[in-house]
């Protein structure tokens, strides 16, 4: 139905900079959410950042000051801008697209194949 397409992932040394970049493409919804998720070795996944069409944003407290997403509305992309990095920021980042069904307004999520960033010296 929904297919992400994410990129950027890498390594870096701590202090740099990495952009990840999703595109979804299908059957896409009228009502969704986007954002980026990550799980490191041994941990729960978190959600890091999240966009509504309308550009209201959401990021958890660690990464508040250092990372920006963006979206495109267009393009149905979306982007998470990470400065600053960390080694602690090092996980497999997810790309997560959150539809809403209309008009029953139930919701389903779609997730990318992860891509991974490693913030090591």
């Amino acid at each position: 139905q929904v297919q992400l397409v994410e990129s950027g992932g890498g390594l870096v040394q701590p202090g740099g900079s990495l952009r990840l970049s999703c595109a979804a493409s299908g059957s896409l919804f009228s009502m969704y959410v986007m954002g980026w998720y990550r799980q490191a070795p041994g941990k729960q996944r978190e959600p890091v950042a999240t966009i509504t069409g309308d550009g209201g944003t959401y990021y958890r407290d660690s990464v508040k000051g250092r990372f920006i997403i963006s979206g495109d509305n267009a393009e149905n992309t979306v982007h998470l801008q990470m400065t600053s990095l960390k080694p602690e920021d090092t996980a497999v980042y997810y790309c997560n697209y959150h539809a809403v069904k209309y008009p029953d307004y139930t919701s389903i999520d779609y997730w990318g194949q992860g891509t991974q960033v490693t913030v090591s010296s």
